[in-house]
């Protein structure tokens, strides 16, 4: 009877820890999906910045061209292009936000 008693003891013991251990380990997958939503919203915010600078520097590069050349038909031409692709940029935007 003694030895069925230990082994009781024994199992009800493992089981505590375990259930203790699953009970750890949920936490920190909890933990890392967080960080993990963190992190990707960091990183979206990362690449609608890049995208803004990009488009600075396009419309940067094109006003020195202006001032460098005379050539104000082709500026305007791309210029104008450039306003097309921001707004349907902003279209598309607008579209997924609904």
């Amino acid at each position: 009877m003694f030895d069925f008693e230990t082994s009781v003891t024994g199992i009800e013991f493992k089981v505590r820890q375990l259930a203790e251990e699953v009970t750890h380990l949920r936490r920190l997958v909890t933990e890392k999906e967080d960080r993990c939503r963190e992190l990707e919203k960091a990183l979206e915010n990362s690449e609608t910045t890049i995208n803004k600078l990009k488009e600075e520097n396009k419309l940067v590069k094109l006003g020195n061209k202006l001032s460098e050349k005379g050539e104000s038909a082709e500026i305007k031409l791309k210029l104008n292009q450039m306003i097309r692709a921001i707004d349907k940029s902003l279209e598309i935007l607008k579209a997924e936000k609904i």
